[in-house]
């Protein structure tokens, strides 16, 4: 949101707060990746497995051939390992690699719109002026009322202090 309030055009999935940025900014000032609920609940119907997809997909397979290389962390050649073994033998929990097409053809219509400084300029701009009732007073009131079902409390007064107004 902090990004979204300063003009920064927001890439995301639609979950959490990105689904409040994209109906406030509109969805020509949001890049949408990754999966719906819907193509998540077929998927693991059909029965994910994040071996197959990075074996189908020659760019994924590099991507996490480099991870455990060595080439990103030549003085710690394992340091990735554990993120490997976590998208391919952990099972790729959070469906990452799922995503990793979706993503990287919204990161493509980023780049290319970048390309267009006047347009980018006008859509950033729009983007901060659409982002206005998003303040943390806001959202933290919103959230306990509506999420964690909390009320304020007022403190009572300390002894020999006397309440203004009161």
């Amino acid at each position: 949101m902090k990004f979204a309030l300063n003009g920064a055009l927001t890439i995301g999935t639609l979950d959490g707060a990105n689904v409040e940025i994209r109906e406030a900014v509109g969805a020509d000032n949001f890049f949408l990746f990754g999966l719906t609920v819907e193509e998540i609940a077929s998927l693991h119907q059909r029965g994910y497995d994040p071996r197959r997809l990075a074996a189908q997909d020659e760019e994924l397979g590099a991507v996490l051939d480099m991870l455990v290389s060595g080439e990103l962390s030549p003085a710690e050649p394992q340091l990735f390992r554990p993120l490997y073994d976590s998208l391919l033998a952990g099972g790729d929990r959070y469906l990452l690699l799922a995503d990793f097409r979706s993503y990287l053809e919204s990161q493509e219509a980023v780049a290319r719109l970048y390309r267009d400084p006047e347009e980018w300029t006008r859509r950033a701009i729009l983007n901060a002026a659409a982002m206005g009732r998003f303040s943390s007073d806001r959202a933290i009131g919103e959230y306990a009322r509506e999420i964690w079902e909390v009320r304020p409390v007022t403190p009572a007064p300390k002894a020999g202090r006397r309440v203004i107004g009161g």
